[in-house]
């Protein structure tokens, strides 16, 4: 099982509007797993947060970022968050990016 669902709960979704679905997999059921809900720091929070600024780039990714930030790629999310940019869709070549350098602090916050 891939380890971002490790600490989720699985649900059985039986609803009737996925009733086509099932006889076409032939199953009685679909697994779906629980998602996770993050919160966002209030501002007082925020301002305690250690930050370094980076300039967003052609070629920058939100993975690369981690991985460049805090040596694990899989964290990418947390500065995806932190900016409140889903995707880097959501950002232009010379955007202000704020990477939060205490990883405990920041996941400790944003999960309440």
């Amino acid at each position: 099982m891939i380890e971002r669902y490790l600490q989720r709960s699985i649900l059985k979704n039986t609803q009737e509007m996925y009733d086509e679905y099932f006889r076409n997999r032939n199953v009685k059921y679909i697994n779906q797993y629980e998602t996770p809900t993050f919160s966002f720091p209030e501002v007082e929070q925020y301002a305690n947060i250690p930050t370094i600024t980076h300039i967003w780039t052609v070629g920058d990714r939100f993975y690369k970022l981690a991985h460049k930030y805090y040596g694990d790629s899989k964290d990418w999310w947390i500065i995806a968050k932190f900016n409140n940019k889903p995707t880097e869709s959501h950002l232009s070549v010379g955007d202000l990016l704020y990477i939060p350098t205490n990883l405990q602090q920041i996941v400790r916050l944003m999960r309440g």
